[in-house]
């Protein structure tokens, strides 16, 4: 494996014209991160927020990789339950704000922001997935509480079929 890597690297506002590809070292793996080759990211309003603005916050780590989710195989499970080559996601906590995103080849997550997956979906439309997702899955059972046990469910249930 090289010991360099592809990556996106913010220090200051950035137009999306003037985004370039630096040659970086891949990250070291450490107890409680797992280091993720990854293969898509998905691209969010809040990258374009990070790059125009946000990345002049005292908050963000400098300089940055950008990107809040991403698809790949697990290339080095450090200390975690994973194994090498195994299919995951990750998403959020901090990625491409607090540490290094997704706009890379490799990222360093912390273990309980990678998920493990099955599917026979390609890499890039799996990548449109996991921020989708969660927003959505976030949004009813975090924020409304949605249960199956709801009346108003139930009945939309029953009168919709």
């Amino acid at each position: 494996m090289s010991t360099t890597m592809k990556a996106v690297l913010l220090d200051r506002p950035t137009e999306a014209e003037n985004v370039e590809l630096c040659e970086i070292p891949i990250p070291e793996v450490k107890p409680g991160w797992v280091l993720v080759r990854i293969k898509a990211f998905g691209m969010n309003h809040s990258e374009q927020i990070l790059r125009l603005n946000e990345i002049r916050a005292d908050y963000i780590s400098k300089p940055i990789i950008p990107g809040i989710e991403c698809v790949g195989e697990i290339a080095d499970p450090s200390d975690s339950n994973f194994t090498a080559g195994q299919k995951v996601v990750a998403l959020m906590g901090g990625m491409g704000r607090s540490f290094h995103g997704s706009y890379a080849e490799y990222a360093l997550l912390p273990v309980h922001h990678v998920f493990a997956v099955k599917s026979a979906l390609s890499w890039t439309d799996m990548a449109a997935i996991p921020e989708t997702y969660f927003t959505a899955w976030g949004s009813l059972f975090e924020c409304l509480h949605l249960k199956a046990s709801c009346r108003y469910l139930q009945g939309r249930i029953k009168s919709d079929s």
